[in-house]
């Protein structure tokens, strides 16, 4: 192995899964992950460096390394041109949703910086992999809905009234700015990219209680503050053609790009000094330098670091796969 414990490589790691009251089994009947008993496996952690939660690299010279080391010791190399960084900045996650997740606002930057202790801001994206007939995405609020208007709908328990809902499809793509409310509804599995950013006020939790009927904690003064109402409904993105065939873009914002490959034949990654996230959404894929023995498959993602240059692709026949990387 031409790798040292000074060179980096395309890098797995140990997926956090996480299991919340909206969960299900499809994190491991889909995605492939490892799951003890239980049908409420929510969120699968693919690559998080924030505070105490920290994603650990799977194989190689730096097995068992955590994502916050490799930021510190080896910062140049992960980041190339956007090096330095104090954290990873993207956080990469699937989702689960087979029960409706809470009503939902993120702050953006500024205002998460007020927060004690601070955090970033939390703009994100979701893909849809796949989708129960009758689905629903929350996401914005209706024409014309103001803040006032928005607490009376919160405080009737009709908040839904308010929201702007559609049927999403399979492989429909949303950006969610920070100050846009929304939820996923239930019987969706999405893939999700965002600021590395565990940031979340509670706005409606649709009227649950738990086992004891007590309703889950809000947080409705923090969300109205937070809200930006200009904004109104939010659409899928329309896809657009990238600078190579079989590549569209789905996002690009200040926070992350997002592409989607469809990939057929071997191709190069990379050569441009920047570090990129693969996951993989359809079929298998080998990633030259890899150093774990089976491919890349649904459900699996890699960090692409910028020091290793440009990188063979080689599709298993056909694989489908997103691309994330800072602008």
């Amino acid at each position: 192995m031409a790798n040292t414990m000074n060179q980096l490589y395309p890098l797995r790691f140990e997926p956090i899964l996480r299991r919340y009251l909206w969960g299900g089994r499809r994190l491991g009947t889909v995605l492939g992950k490892s799951l003890a008993d239980g049908n409420n496996y929510a969120e699968s952690w693919e690559i998080v460096d924030h505070q105490e939660d920290q994603s650990v690299v799977a194989g190689g010279p730096l097995a068992g390394c955590p994502l916050q080391q490799l930021v510190t010791r080896y910062g140049v190399q992960l980041f190339g041109r956007h090096h330095p960084q104090e954290q990873f900045p993207l956080l990469f996650k699937f989702l689960d949703s087979q029960k409706r997740l809470s009503v939902q606002v993120h702050p953006n930057d500024e205002q998460a910086r007020q927060l004690d202790p601070p955090d970033l801001g939390k703009t994100e994206a979701w893909v849809v992999l796949a989708a129960e007939p009758g689905s629903k995405i929350y996401a914005g609020l209706k024409p014309g809905v103001d803040c006032e208007q928005l607490r009376q709908h919160v405080e009737q328990g009709t908040c839904e009234q308010a929201l702007h809902a559609f049927e999403p499809a399979v492989g429909d793509c949303l950006l969610i700015l920070a100050g846009t409310v929304h939820a996923l509804g239930e019987g969706l599995l999405t893939a999700e990219i965002q600021q590395a950013s565990d940031t979340t006020f509670r706005l409606f939790d649709w009227n649950r209680v738990d086992a004891d009927g007590h309703p889950r904690e809000l947080h409705i003064e923090q969300s109205l503050q937070t809200i930006d109402f200009s904004r109104g409904p939010i659409a899928p993105q329309l896809p657009q053609p990238a600078d190579r065939p079989g590549v569209e873009q789905l996002i690009r914002c200040d926070k992350f790009v997002l592409n989607r490959w469809k990939l057929d034949r071997p191709a190069t990654m990379g050569g441009d000094r920047r570090f990129r996230l693969l996951a993989v959404i359809e079929g298998k894929l080998e990633v030259t330098g890899d150093h774990l023995d089976s491919p890349l498959q649904i459900g699996d993602t890699l960090l692409l670091p910028a020091e290793c240059g440009a990188t063979l692709l080689t599709p298993q026949g056909r694989a489908v796969f997103l691309e994330m990387y800072l602008p």
